[in-house]
């Protein structure tokens, strides 16, 4: 089986690395640094020009997953306009305060995503990570129409969480297991053995010269650089998946 390479991109100069380095497809989001949240109409537009397949992340503000009814309506939406923007599929999660999967709003974001296209494909995101059981949340994925789940394996990192991705692999059925967080080149081998259907790497590094000192521009921001994709790093891991 071949191992599909996906990489998070927040821009088409982005997808257009990841693209040239061989990736099967490309995450766009904007706020990589916040765990990725909705991109815009336009950068969806704009990505899907360079020709790579773009799933669009959408998540309308960081934090956790418990979302209240006016943000399931947003995102509803938002599903919506990425795939009439061009995205080739999209990226959702939701939680109930128990830590079960909110099946209610992962439904309505699948029937939205759907009722663009029939066949589009549709991801649930990292929210499965901070799930009480990812597991058993993995085995019902399939029942509410996924194609795939991108997962650490609860862990901090892909690589630390591999044991429990094995275990999500065999419990998803034929929804594909894709491993994802803290990835390098070098932990594919291991995560590969898993039998993962995909990994997913940022492939990251700061770009130069794009630092900051002096008045903060919110409370979170601390003058460092923003990020883009590493050709390297992207052609690094289409090596090691194809060796």
């Amino acid at each position: 089986m071949t191992v599909a390479l996906e990489i998070a991109v927040t821009s088409p100069a982005g997808a257009i690395v990841a693209r040239d380095g061989g990736a099967d497809r490309v995450e766009l989001c904007v706020g990589l640094e916040l765990g990725g949240l909705t991109p815009s109409q336009a950068l969806v537009e704009s990505t899907h020009e360079t020709g790579i397949p773009a799933h669009a992340l959408v998540r309308c503000r960081p934090g956790g997953f418990v979302h209240d009814r006016d943000e399931v309506e947003l995102m509803v939406r938002e599903v919506r306009t990425v795939l009439r923007s061009g995205a080739a599929g999209v990226v959702v999660g939701a939680l109930r305060p128990d830590g079960t999967l909110d099946e209610d709003s992962l439904r309505r974001f699948v029937d939205a995503a759907r009722s663009v296209s029939p066949t589009v494909e549709v991801t649930l995101h990292r929210a499965i990570d901070h799930a009480a059981d990812p597991v058993a949340a993995a085995a019902t994925l399939e029942g509410l129409g996924f194609t795939r789940v991108l997962t650490s394996g609860a862990a901090p990192t892909a690589g630390a969480g591999a044991a429990t991705i094995a275990r999500m692999v065999a419990a998803a059925g034929p929804v594909q297991v894709m491993a994802g967080a803290g990835v390098t080149p070098a932990d594919l081998p291991a995560l590969i053995a898993t039998g993962v259907a995909a990994v997913h790497l940022s492939a990251k590094r700061p770009a130069p010269d794009s630092a900051h000192a002096g008045v903060p521009m919110g409370g979170a921001d601390d003058g460092s650089a923003h990020f883009v994709t590493d050709a390297e790093v992207v052609t690094a891991a289409r090596h090691a998946l194809d060796a």
